[in-house]
């Protein structure tokens, strides 16, 4: 067996479906009467986000991002809208775990990451979120991160760095590693996947440590501001 046979394999192994009848889809209907309740009137929609719908999810680590859309009108802060979710999930039998911007639930065998923000206006699409960790907000747009990784076309090389991200236990933050696999490999066309693959641990290894990285849908966040963090533990595990 060839490298890049075995790399494929493990690829095959960890497909996630994510079509529209995705059993992990399923989640969403089980929690949308929780949500609802708890939104009221103020609820725009709910829709899928994250490595699901970028192509990017492992199925060893599977899990779904919902994204929460709530009107402008919405007369809570953003710290009183994460903390009611979090008592309504609470009150629906859950047991919420508070993540940076999101709330983390299991339901059944599956992690869900739902993700409450307030639409700034009514002609755009970006939201704003409470960061949990700061005590702050941020701006973001999840259909600017969503094209901006399916058109990276990177999803198979980004699979497998998220595959050794979890096996090692680095807190790589997710958006922030597809954009760093876009960039490693950008202009590369070799046809190995072991190539390729091999070419993003050199450039974590090598170039790394000095590149900026900046979310496309808000030029003020800049992802690698957690980069020292990040650089300890690699370097130990590259």
């Amino acid at each position: 067996m060839t490298a890049d046979e075995y790399l494929n394999g493990i690829l095959l192994r960890e497909r996630v479906d994510n079509g529209p009848l995705s059993p992990v889809r399923a989640v969403q209907s089980i929690l949308m009467p929780t949500i609802t309740a708890w939104a009221n009137r103020f609820l725009l929609n709910v829709h899928p986000s994250g490595s699901f719908m970028k192509g990017t999810a492992v199925l060893s680590g599977t899990d779904i991002d919902l994204f929460i859309s709530l009107s402008p009108d919405t007369a809570e802060t953003l710290q009183q809208i994460h903390d009611t979710l979090f008592t309504k999930l609470t009150q629906a039998g859950y047991s919420p775990k508070r993540q940076n911007v999101s709330l983390n639930i299991n339901v059944g065998r599956i992690s869900v990451d739902l993700v409450p923000a307030k639409r700034q206006n009514n002609f755009t699409l970006d939201h704003s979120l409470y960061k949990h960790k700061t005590g702050g907000w941020m701006k973001t747009n999840v259909a600017t991160h969503i094209q901006t990784v399916i058109s990276g076309g990177r999803q198979a090389e980004t699979r497998l760095l998220k595959l050794w991200r979890n096996q090692k236990g680095i807190d790589f933050p997710s958006f922030y590693l597809e954009l760093v696999v876009i960039k490693a490999l950008m202009g590369n066309f070799d046809p190995s996947i072991e190539r390729r693959t091999q070419a993003v641990f050199r450039y974590l290894q090598d170039s790394f440590e000095s590149a900026r990285f900046v979310d496309p849908a808000n030029t003020n966040n800049i992802l690698s501001d957690d980069l020292q963090t990040i650089c300890r533990k690699l370097q130990k595990r590259i």
